[in-house]
């Protein structure tokens, strides 16, 4: 129409005359005349979305010239950005791992079998005790050791022991307190047939703790390295100590603290019902497998 001659004026109306009586924007005449002459294909807006074969082409042509060796597909993904080319990071390492085209890593070690599959729970008492160390403190000593000794079987504390040195003679008195009140004496072969379970501390691995408990008949059974589950009965007894005790009440001094270990293991073997002993406290736990054992004899 603009280049349509006036009949009076023998002239082509123009552009503007033409848009400004039809009431559209010039602009909109010359895009539509560039899309005339410049026809293009119709096309999904946005980036281009490369097919598989294309991707993988694209990744092999970053693949053959690397700017550093061993590149994962995080780092693939991100330079094929940086060349124009969108797309996942899930579908880089799919096509990576379809095309065998991962870097080679390190693979991780099989998992090891639990060298403790079996439990340390024994089916009598004064089979099998642990024994460990927990530290509180004293107004007046500041920092102090608690010893202490447990049945693997019924849970008892069998001996409980503070001192401001924790040494491997000190370690041994939650032993002789329940060697005497088990077994009648601390004497040579006294306590034959029972096992102490105790960690790699300095305390337990030494010659003297060794040779003692050796001297009365006890057989060392060390918990594996690494492996806390295999003292665990005397690892819960202190979770118990510390809520119910160490944690809650504030001592003096060593012989307030001692006093109140003392009262706390009894009340602990009297009173304290445990599930694992079908909701039984300790004390009960060991009269009923005494009753059961006179009854089979």
């Amino acid at each position: 129409m603009s280049r349509t001659v006036s009949p009076s004026t023998e002239k082509p109306y123009g552009v503007a005359r033409v848009v400004t009586a039809w009431q559209l924007a010039r602009s909109s005449f010359y895009a539509a005349r560039q899309r005339q002459l410049h026809p293009r294909e119709a096309h999904k807006r946005g980036p281009r979305v490369f097919s598989d074969a294309e991707l993988v082409r694209e990744i092999r042509q970053l693949l053959d010239a690397p700017v550093f060796a061993g590149e994962g597909y995080r780092k693939i993904w991100a330079r094929l950005r940086h060349k124009g080319v969108r797309t996942s990071k899930d579908r880089v390492l799919r096509l990576l791992r379809e095309n065998q085209l991962l870097s080679p890593a390190r693979q991780p070690e099989p998992g090891r079998a639990n060298p403790h599959e079996g439990t340390i729970v024994t089916e009598a008492p004064d089979r099998m005790w642990g024994t460990d160390a927990t530290a509180t403190c004293t107004d007046a000593e500041g920092a102090v050791t608690v010893f202490a000794a447990i049945d693997h079987c019924t849970a008892e504390c069998v001996g409980v022991h503070a001192v401001k040195r924790a040494t491997r003679f000190e370690a041994l008195e939650p032993i002789r307190q329940g060697v005497r009140e088990r077994f009648g004496a601390f004497s040579g072969g006294s306590a034959a047939g029972l096992r102490l379970r105790h960690d790699h501390g300095s305390v337990y691995m030494s010659d003297d703790f060794q040779n003692e408990i050796r001297f009365v008949g006890i057989e060392p059974s060390p918990a594996f390295v690494r492996q806390p589950e295999g003292n665990d009965c005397i690892e819960r007894f202190f979770r118990t100590l510390k809520e119910q005790l160490l944690w809650v009440r504030r001592f003096r001094d060593l012989d307030e603290l001692r006093v109140a270990l003392i009262e706390f293991r009894h009340r602990y073997n009297h009173h304290r019902i445990i599930e694992r002993l079908n909701y039984r406290t300790p004390a009960q736990a060991r009269e009923d497998f005494l009753i059961d054992l006179q009854e089979a004899a």
